[in-house]
């Protein structure tokens, strides 16, 4: 996991791409990932950047393992 912040409960990490077509398009690409893993982000995007915030519900808004695993799968897209 690159550059992720674990902080308040959550692992953060801000995304950084050339473009906003750029970042629209990883977010759709991460969207067919995520929706595989039933494991879905809190993220926003503004023009260029995509700020994503991992926690688990179900385990009472913490960070779970399953948290982590979807971090290092967006990494790698």
């Amino acid at each position: 996991m690159e550059n992720w912040i674990e902080k308040d409960n959550k692992l953060q990490k801000k995304f950084t791409f050339k473009s906003f077509g750029d970042a629209i398009a990883w977010m759709v690409k991460a969207s067919y990932t995520i929706e595989k893993m039933d494991h879905h982000p809190e993220w926003t995007n503004v023009y260029n950047e995509v700020r994503v915030s991992l926690y688990t519900h179900s385990a009472g808004d913490i960070v779970t393992d399953n948290d982590r695993k979807l971090a290092e799968v967006l990494d790698k897209i």
